[in-house]
């Protein structure tokens, strides 16, 4: 582990495995009620009233000379993916859909490396492909361990990884210097509005509500999943990736078959063997792309080396 990063680093991203990896079943739920795209744009709306109080506090500063970028990272690290994997979740099972979200850091690598300037070591490297193995080991031996590939549904899921992967990029690059929290406020506070447009104008929201069986219940799913999966939690993300690497943050991923695998056991579902090995292998990759305690062994034992030589 690298020793640098304080302890509330750890703490934070095994909170937001938690929650994130706890929101598929809210989604599901969810689903049960509401159409695709009134899942999508009601997270957002309710995450955009939420967060009102918040925005207004950093309306003046931080809005005024970052709007563009907190603009960006609600369009593509929110709004957009909100409607994707709402609508994914009607095509695919959550076990593919925890395999193909585990790829955000393998892209958040990527576009960090091609477009952004950054410079990974070798093992930071490793330790993302090292994670992903693990995650989709985990889910192939839960369950049934057969996954039906819908190529249309699952595409969705890709897509919003790599705005994903954007995003993270982009908030590590372009808004290092801003509050995680105005952040998030001020993101949601640009595409709330069109959020609400959408819902109100573009679906049968209001019928749904007002005549479909269980409509109350599915709604209080979806605002736990908007509150606490989306605006809680994307504050902690966002203090995340600015207090430690762009991969680092986005390998939480890795960690969502963990937790469902927890929420499959406590469900009465049997423990096999070989999901100790795949969470050890998750665990083990997440390590390696958070250290540089390689390159500071490196750097003492070339400094060992030229107090010898000078010796």
């Amino acid at each position: 582990m690298d020793k640098s990063k304080p302890v509330w680093t750890w703490l934070v991203f095994l909170m937001l495995a938690l929650v994130w990896g706890s929101s598929f079943i809210l989604m599901k739920r969810g689903l049960e009620v509401f159409s695709p795209g009134e899942l999508g744009a009601l997270r957002v709306v309710i995450t955009w009233l939420f967060l009102i109080p918040f925005a207004v506090k950093h309306l003046k500063t931080s809005f005024r000379i970052h709007w563009k970028a907190l603009f960006a990272a609600g369009l593509i690290g929110s709004l957009i993916p909100a409607f994707l994997f709402a609508a994914a979740q009607k095509g695919i099972d959550s076990s593919l859909a925890g395999i193909l979200n585990s790829l955000t850091p393998l892209f958040t690598l990527l576009i960090g490396m091609l477009f952004f300037k950054t410079h990974p070591r070798w093992y930071n490297i490793a330790g993302v492909f090292t994670g992903l193995g693990g995650a989709v080991g985990l889910v192939s031996v839960s369950g049934s361990g057969n996954f039906t590939l819908n190529i249309g549904f699952s595409a969705l899921i890709v897509i919003a990884t790599v705005l994903y992967a954007i995003n993270v990029n982009l908030i590590k690059a372009f808004l290092s210097d801003v509050n995680p929290v105005a952040i998030t406020a001020l993101s949601f506070f640009t595409i709330g509005p069109m959020a609400a447009v959408y819902l109100f104008a573009a679906t049968p929201f209001v019928n749904t509500m007002t005549y479909v069986p269980g409509a109350a219940e599915g709604f209080g799913y979806i605002a736990i999943l908007a509150v606490v999966g989306t605006g809680i939690a994307l504050m902690l993300y966002n203090r995340l990736i600015l207090a430690s690497s762009a991969v680092f943050a986005s390998s939480v991923t890795y960690f969502i078959p963990v937790v469902a695998l927890m929420w499959g056991i406590l469900d009465g579902e049997r423990f096999k063997p070989g999901f100790l090995m795949w969470v050890l292998m998750v665990i083990a990759g997440v390590l390696m792309v958070n250290t540089s305690s390689l390159d500071r062994w490196k750097k003492l034992r070339q400094r060992a080396e030229r107090v010898n030589f000078l010796r």
